[in-house]
């Protein structure tokens, strides 16, 4: 189960009742990588393998699925076999982030090549589609929700983290065989600099979200040549960065 009931007491026009809460249940998840390096973060127990291969691709661990030799989940625990070029060559250095994971450092930015386009209207008719197909936020307001768009799949994830949510979708997008580079993230969160730098590392050259921009990921965008578009709410959003890929 991912929602819980817990007791809380509910007040409204100046009454208090006592009453049962919806609540989403989120669990310590640990993924171990080649049996040396260990990492544990808040996230709901699903779609698992998914979320580990989003992150060794968006935390610059492995650069093809080629790379990954093996995932195996057992519950809350995840152990992933990689091929550790990458590391060895110290090109991922890993830091804390504010969900009590761990992020890679940004050190260098790819730019993303991709003639992709997509019209306004479809953004905007499929923010909303994210938010209808939130089963987990509608019952409880605690999750992030994001999607992947490719041709005419629309896959949404869910998850405490904003970061999980994304590496859930990214994961699932490159372990069905998704062209990144003709696919867009949609989600719903802020766009600072760690998110945007997951578009570069898996080449998703369109990242769009009902909430604004950080300008370190604007500079992100603009060095990895990702259009970002933000405030995705009613009719309207803001196109920031090779404002092309958008057709009005």
């Amino acid at each position: 189960m991912k929602i819980e009931e817990i007791d809380a007491i509910n007040y409204k026009n100046g009454k208090a009742t006592e009453g049962k809460e919806k609540v989403v249940k989120d669990e310590t998840i640990t993924l171990t990588i080649n049996g040396d390096i260990s990492r544990s973060l808040s996230a709901i127990e699903d779609s698992l393998e998914e979320f580990a291969v989003g992150y060794l691709f968006n935390e610059n661990m492995v650069n093809s699925m080629d790379a990954i030799r093996q995932i195996k989940v057992d519950g809350t625990q995840i152990n992933a076999e990689i091929d550790d070029t990458l590391l060895r060559t110290n090109e991922t250095v890993l830091c804390s982030d504010s969900a009590g994971g761990w992020r890679s450092k940004i050190k260098t930015v790819n730019p993303v090549e991709s003639d992709f386009q997509v019209k306004a209207s479809e953004l905007i008719s499929r923010i909303e589609e994210l938010k209808d197909n939130a089963e987990i936020w509608q019952a409880t307001g605690g999750t992030h929700v994001a999607g992947i768009v490719y041709k005419n799949q629309f896959i949404v994830k869910e998850d405490v983290s904003r970061h999980v949510a994304v590496d859930k979708v990214i994961g699932y997008g490159l372990m069905h065989n998704f062209d990144l580079s003709q696919s867009y993230v949609i989600y719903s969160g802020r766009m600072p600099a760690d998110m945007v730098i997951k578009m570069t590392r898996a080449g998703v050259p369109i990242l769009a979200s009902n909430a604004a921009p950080a300008n370190s990921g604007y500079n992100i965008a603009k060095k990895g040549n990702i259009t970002l578009v933000g405030f995705l709410r009613g009719q309207r959003c803001n196109i920031y960065n090779n404002q092309n890929r958008v057709i009005f």
